[in-house]
């Protein structure tokens, strides 16, 4: 029954994404289809809508839509000039001294705001008219900021690893958010070094700065206030001061204080922020909901049971099963947002990677970390093609440096799947683990 649910599960949700139903509803569709083998319509009708509330009334999950806000909050508040300005006067004197800065800028901004396509739209529209005046090339730029912007979807706040958290049933978020530095760090880190080797080749050079450390002192200054978010509502999370939930209520408040403060948000400016995050929230909310009924229909018919004997019975060698979830999540994100993916495959793969002792937490990164990718590569890639529209070119003129961006990243993403420490070496030391 197992495998013959699972088959009707994706035939059904892969038909129905073809034709252009939204998620949510395939999702909530394919369940009902499988699970129609052995429950009766009206039965299965209503277990689907008990379903749907009981994952939607969650209270962790209420951080979800306060750290939208939050992240839209300082989309608007003017805080990105200040981090380029930060990250310029901290990695500047590399060669490629603006590719270098729109990578570390992604990583921060996407940090604080959560959004991989607002990072890109953000700094490279920031870093765009400097670029343009060194003759820096455009498909260099825009291959750059859109392999960098996903980095900031690892580092926390990371509405990713609230979902994961709550779908793995209940995995620590500040585990979660503390494990999470290594990796996003990692990723922007390999993004710096393709983008030195390739600005060396080209011969594009650092800033000069006559001085260098007065402008540091200027522009961490500038910069604080909008750092601080992170320090305040991840330190807060990970001290135990306070909950995710109530960590992406503070961010909140001071995200718009921040705004008011730089005079970037107004009366009417603030609703329409309101209104976009409640449509993004919502949409959010209900896919959590509807795809607890796909956790119901998989724990039913006992498929995440079928799937690791089928995985484990394959081979005996760690090493090889995670190869293939890696394959599978790749190809998955290159056609599927993270969110939904992270609600179909962790029900799937959780219990595998436990089967022989590996942490929901390190599971966690990898997941989110293939998925990332995916924000990035054709023919979906949504990041990409933001960073495409900013940079003024094509795909076709960024892919060849892409390429050179994916060999790097999924070094990173094999130095997380098979070192833990990458993933787990800060809560470890933090004695959460």
């Amino acid at each position: 029954m197992a495998i013959s649910s699972l088959v009707i599960i994706l035939i059904v949700l892969v038909g129905l994404l073809a034709v252009g139903i939204p998620i949510s509803y395939s999702i909530g569709i394919a369940a009902l289809a499988a699970i129609l083998q052995t429950v009766p319509l009206d039965v299965s009708v209503l277990t689907a809508a008990q379903r749907i509330f009981v994952g939607m009334s969650k209270f962790s999950l209420t951080a979800i839509p306060f750290f939208v806000l939050a992240g839209n909050l300082m989309n608007q508040g003017g805080i990105a000039k200040r981090l380029v300005d930060f990250v310029v006067a901290i990695l500047g004197r590399l060669p490629g001294a603006l590719l270098v800065t729109n990578v570390g800028a992604n990583a921060l901004f996407g940090a604080i705001s959560g959004s991989a396509a607002a990072a890109a739209a953000a700094v490279g529209s920031m870093v765009q008219e400097g670029e343009e005046e060194q003759g820096y090339d455009l498909a260099l730029c825009a291959a750059t900021n859109g392999a960098s912007a996903p980095s900031g979807l690892l580092i926390p706040p990371s509405n990713a690893l609230i979902t994961y958290s709550l779908v793995s049933g209940g995995t620590s978020v500040a585990a979660l958010f503390l494990a999470g530095y290594l990796p996003g760090i990692l990723w922007a880190t390999c993004c710096i070094i393709v983008a030195v080797i390739i600005a060396k080749k080209k011969g594009y050079h650092g800033v000069k700065e006559e001085k260098r450390w007065k402008n540091l002192a200027m522009s961490t200054l500038r910069a604080f206030p909008s750092l601080s978010l992170i320090v305040v509502v991840i330190g807060g999370i990970i001290a135990g001061i306070f909950t995710a939930t109530e960590g992406s209520a503070i961010a909140v408040v001071y995200a718009l204080i921040l705004g008011i403060c730089y005079h970037n948000i107004t009366l009417k400016g603030f609703w329409r922020i309101v209104v976009d995050s409640a449509k993004m929230s919502g949409m959010i909310v209900f896919l959590i909901g509807v795809s607890n009924i796909l956790g119901w229909v998989m724990a039913f018919t006992q498929i995440p049971q079928a799937i690791s004997e089928a995985l484990l019975g394959l081979t005996d060698s760690r090493m090889i099963i995670l190869l293939i979830m890696n394959l599978i999540l790749l190809v998955a994100g290159t056609f599927m947002d993270v969110t939904p993916a992270i609600l179909i495959f962790t029900p799937l793969f959780l219990p595998v990677v436990k089967a022989f002792g590996m942490s929901a937490v390190q599971f966690g990164l990898i997941l989110v970390y293939n998925l990332c990718i995916g924000n990035i590569t054709p023919p979906v890639g949504n990041t990409l093609f933001v960073a495409i529209k900013v940079g003024k070119t094509s795909l076709s003129q960024v892919m060849p440096y892409m390429l050179m961006y994916y060999g790097a990243i999924l070094g990173g993403l094999l130095l997380v799947t098979y070192i833990p420490a990458v993933s787990l070496a800060l809560p470890w030391a933090a004695g959460m683990m």
